[in-house]
């Protein structure tokens, strides 16, 4: 087999339109290149006709290589199907199939690599998107970096290079809910940042909605900090505290004025508050009790359908 040095991973959700787009701006790619590529397409479950074309352009190409997976697995499970069939000796590269992430910066990603980095993460400049959507990402961004046990870069996505050493941990971390940019950063080595001005969705729809960012927002919270248990700690300290001077104030009135605050209001004030404060903590004690169970179950990550490779299909396995 020959020598293969940059593995191109690409997770596709319903990429018809953006396809060929994609497969042009990739060849043009691992055809100018100085070192050899390969690309590995993973069909996330799509409902259109991406499998299709995914399929055709591996067999006619031998530098292709399609991952179908048997349903709707979700971009990070995408990609970490794409990262257990990488063959590249010195590493891989994630790059999103809309084409915002520029395939063309592989040469600079690689040019750092040999330069001793093991992760060159892109960093975004400037963002095509709604104002609120910029506002959003970067008060998230800033309060991750914030409450974080470690050091995950700001304004940063998937997009980037990983060398062989970082590919390898990060395919033997099984855990469920899957957060790629802090798994890169918590397996540590030396990495940089590479700024680049992130391009417009060059055609089709996004496939991130807002429910799957909240969740993945979720899982960046709750599987690389201990911020949530410690706001639980914190919000019953304050709760005893707030209990404590109301009644302290209560006594301090019957002993000066002989008045104690009688009423359904200051009943049902402490009820909503101390209720409120149970419920938050239940909840946050719950997101980690279903990831537990989720990983308890040892269910695999994904399910492969088919494997196309070296222009054939391969007998698929997890």
């Amino acid at each position: 087999m020959k020598r293969i040095d940059i593995s191109i991973v690409v997770p596709l959700y319903n990429e018809e339109a953006v396809f060929d787009q994609l497969i042009q701006r990739l060849t043009d790619v691992i055809d100018q290149t100085s070192f050899s590529c390969e690309v590995i397409l993973i069909n996330d479950g799509s409902m259109d006709k991406t499998d299709q074309l995914i399929e055709g352009i591996c067999k006619k190409d031998d530098r292709f290589t399609g991952v179908l997976l048997s349903r709707n697995h979700g971009h990070q499970l995408a990609v970490s199907a794409g990262l257990s069939y990488v063959r590249g000796k010195k590493g891989a590269m994630i790059i999103d199939g809309d084409l915002q992430d520029p395939p063309e910066l592989v040469n600079e990603f690689y040019e750092l690599l040999t330069e001793g980095y093991d992760v060159i993460y892109a960093i975004r400049k400037n963002r095509k998107e709604s104002f609120f959507k910029k506002l959003a990402y970067a008060a998230y961004y800033r309060l991750q970096k914030k409450i974080s046990s470690f050091n995950i870069p700001i304004d940063s996505g998937d997009f980037s290079m990983l060398s062989r050493r970082v590919v390898d941990n990060m395919n033997n971390m099984p855990e469920q809910s899957r957060y790629l940019r802090g798994m890169r950063a918590w397996v540590g080595f030396k990495q940089i940042g590479y700024e680049y001005d992130r391009d417009e969705r060059q055609a089709g729809e996004t496939k991130y909605s807002w429910s799957k960012l909240f969740e993945l927002a979720f899982n960046g919270i709750f599987n690389f900090s201990d911020f949530p248990v410690k706001v639980i700690t914190r919000l019953g300290f304050l709760t005893v505290v707030f209990s404590l001077m109301y009644f302290i104030y209560n006594i301090y009135r019957k002993i000066y004025y002989d008045d104690v605050p009688q009423g359904f209001t200051a009943t049902i004030l402490a009820i909503i508050l101390f209720s409120g404060v149970q419920m938050i903590s239940l909840g946050l004690i719950g997101e980690y009790v279903l990831r537990i169970y989720n990983q308890v179950r040892s269910r695999p990550l994904y399910v492969i359908d088919k494997i196309v490779q070296d222009g054939k299909y391969k007998e698929e396995s997890n």
